[in-house]
């Protein structure tokens, strides 16, 4: 059976389209779905920084294309998507907290809680309060994920997945590769 593992961060609109695909694929095709929660900040600031010039200081034709594209691919997906004023969120947190969800079974609908807020309603998954609601909407015991995102095992399987991510060759969100 091939492998698919599927490093992602919520707070790219992309990788929310490749999620809401993801899934079905790895079904239709029989391939094992390996969930590979990481922080792409810390992919960039390693391997391209040059894309925080690029949001400084945008290009207006290409800006204005990418989210047309944006828009198209997401009307195809079948997902919304609205450019948060707050982008980028800090996502530490909510990501640490897909491994909470991971060993609790939720990490699909958790993840997919994490975009629809984002990306969908705009609301900043940075925040705690929107962190709980998002646990609360799952199913997780919000006294545990705020405990657990704490912890140093969790800390340390995220820094873990994102080194992974680079030494792989990752340079953004989402990546994935089959095996």
């Amino acid at each position: 059976m091939a492998k698919l593992e599927f490093f992602f961060d919520c707070s790219s609109p992309w990788t929310y389209l490749a999620f809401s695909r993801i899934e079905a694929i790895a079904q239709r095709t029989h391939a094992e779905l390996i969930w590979k929660p990481f922080l792409v900040g810390g992919v960039f600031n390693k391997v391209n920084q040059e894309l925080y010039a690029q949001r400084d200081n945008p290009n207006p034709v290409k800006a204005r294309y990418m989210n047309k594209d944006l828009q198209d691919w997401a009307r195809y997906c079948g997902v919304t998507i609205r450019w948060p004023d707050f982008h980028p969120a800090r996502a530490v947190d909510c990501m640490r907290g897909a491994f909470v969800a991971m060993d609790d079974g939720k990490l699909p609908a958790y993840a997919r809680a994490l975009f629809e807020a984002y990306w969908g309603e705009t609301r900043d998954i940075g925040q705690h309060e929107v962190l709980a609601d998002i646990c609360r909407k799952v199913g997780l015991d919000t006294d545990t994920y705020f405990r657990r995102i704490g912890e140093q095992d969790v800390k340390d399987r995220l820094r873990a997945n994102t080194e992974e991510a680079i030494a792989r060759g990752a340079f953004g969100s989402p990546t994935m590769y089959v095996d």
